[in-house]
């Protein structure tokens, strides 16, 4: 079976992004979101591709 990036509907805080991209890369979701914020105020434009991703990423189908 082929992997997809999807958002994830069980493990999300806001949108699921950071959920579904540690269910695609099969690590624990604290550590992408850790990631993310680090980045974040590292680099500075994470809260919109956050939000890209939101609306980018297919939701899960059941």
């Amino acid at each position: 079976m082929k992997k997809k990036l999807t958002l994830s509907q069980t493990d999300k805080k806001i949108f699921g992004v950071c959920g579904g991209m540690a269910e695609y890369l099969e690590v624990d979701s604290t550590f992408i979101r850790i990631m993310w914020v680090a980045a974040s105020l590292v680099w500075g434009a994470g809260i919109l591709i956050y939000i890209l991703c939101a609306i980018i990423i297919p939701k899960k189908e059941n």
